[in-house]
């Protein structure tokens, strides 16, 4: 069977292609991030048709992505590096031009909590990537499933599927309807938990507010985040819906004692930054019911579901 495309195109074939010597990250754009310091990839090399080496390295220290006591790595981790492997090779491998838009549709993402420990120097994990279901209009690909399996040494530490389409900027800002991060007006942000009763360190990284429903949250958006809003955007962006979603486990009764370790998502549409987000725990997750399913609303329409598999603390 022919490959779907070159093994590498010049974009591709210009990054670094072993871990040993890496001295810097990829090119921020290529992971659409503004901040190097958010910008975890370190190079990436074919290996077949539609696989693919990405190498990273993951910081010691991180206000959202590594445990407050230094110890661990979060699974939202995880979820950053396989996001930033997949908008890396649509745009070196699969000729999609930057400045194109990446929507995530699906995210299923399952980890080791108990081999991501921090060492005495930054982790290099190494994503094996499988890229399947190309979909192609106008003759150019425009979206993709892939598969990533996460090693760190020769252990793996994390699996996830992942489902993304991508759009260019015409067609963006017509689907938008004008919307754009400087003309979005951007609601008031309410009072946080307190940050212990989300597993944060920092009042500044809590994201959710008391509602008056049981189960039932109001998401804050701070648009001036640092990592949430690395760039400006005019939609809530899906790592923050993720991480609300980890948060509401730790909130929620249900989940006390209770750490994150799989998540499988669907991103049914933008959600909008001048409409009020609630996320609500709408019942168990996982074959053994010991997670928890959270939606995310705004009027009468979900925006985002997410079962969210526990384990033991």
């Amino acid at each position: 069977m022919p490959p779907s495309r070159p093994l590498a195109t010049s974009l591709l074939a210009g990054l670094p292609t072993t871990p040993g010597g890496l001295t810097a990250t990829v090119p921020r754009q290529l992971v659409h991030r503004a901040s190097v310091a958010e910008t975890f990839l370190t190079g990436a090399v074919a290996t077949g048709a539609d696989s693919f080496d990405v190498f990273a390295e993951w910081p010691r220290t991180h206000q959202l992505l590594v445990s407050p006591d230094r110890s661990a790595y979060q699974p939202m981790l995880v979820a950053e590096t396989v996001r930033q492997a997949g908008t890396l090779l649509a745009h070196t491998a699969y000729d999609v031009p930057l400045g194109h838009h990446f929507v995530l549709r699906e995210w299923d993402i399952t980890t080791r909590p108990d081999l991501l420990t921090v060492g005495s120097s930054p982790a290099e994990p190494l994503l094996r990537v499988t890229v399947t279901d190309v979909t192609r209009r106008g003759g150019r690909p425009a979206g993709f499933r892939y598969e990533a399996d996460v090693l760190l040494g020769s252990t793996s530490v994390a699996t996830a599927r992942v489902a993304a389409t991508w759009t260019s900027e015409a067609v963006y800002r017509r689907l938008r309807g004008g919307r754009s991060a400087s003309t979005v007006p951007v609601l008031p942000l309410p009072p946080g938990l307190p940050p212990a009763t989300v597993g944060r360190a920092s009042a500044a990284d809590v994201v959710l507010a008391p509602a008056a429903a049981p189960g039932r949250w109001q998401l804050r958006v701070d648009t001036g985040h640092a990592v949430f809003f690395d760039h400006p955007l005019d939609h809530v962006p899906g790592m923050l819906l993720l991480e609300a979603a980890c948060q509401v486990v730790a909130a929620d009764p249900a989940g006390r004692g209770r750490i994150p370790v799989s998540f499988s998502c669907v991103f049914h549409r933008y959600a909008e930054l001048d409409l009020p987000t609630w996320m609500v725990r709408t019942g168990t997750a996982g074959p053994g019911g010991d997670g928890v399913r959270v939606t995310a609303r705004q009027k009468d329409a979900t925006v985002f579901e997410c079962g969210v598999g526990t384990g033991e603390r």
